[in-house]
């Protein structure tokens, strides 16, 4: 989906060779990284209403994103 605000691009610039090398090496965060951007798509279909969900569950799909995100940033970090 183009045009999807907080892609891992924007959430962590400069770092795109680092996200690649860990996705291809490191299951666990490529597992993550997926995650990340299903929960991702799922909030901008929400907010997009093209599929929307009760305020609960948008909120609900945006704390994940934020956990996500920040197990993201914890394994750059460890890198």
């Amino acid at each position: 989906m183009s045009n999807t605000p907080h892609t891992l691009a924007e959430e962590f610039p400069g770092q795109a060779d680092a996200i690649h090398r860990l996705k291809v090496s490191n299951p666990i965060f490529a597992r993550l990284l997926a995650q990340y951007d299903e929960v991702n798509d799922r909030i901008h279909l929400a907010e997009t209403n093209v599929e929307p969900v009760d305020q609960l569950a948008e909120v609900a799909l945006r704390k994940t994103r934020l956990q996500l995100k920040d197990a993201i940033g914890e394994a750059l970090a460890r890198a």
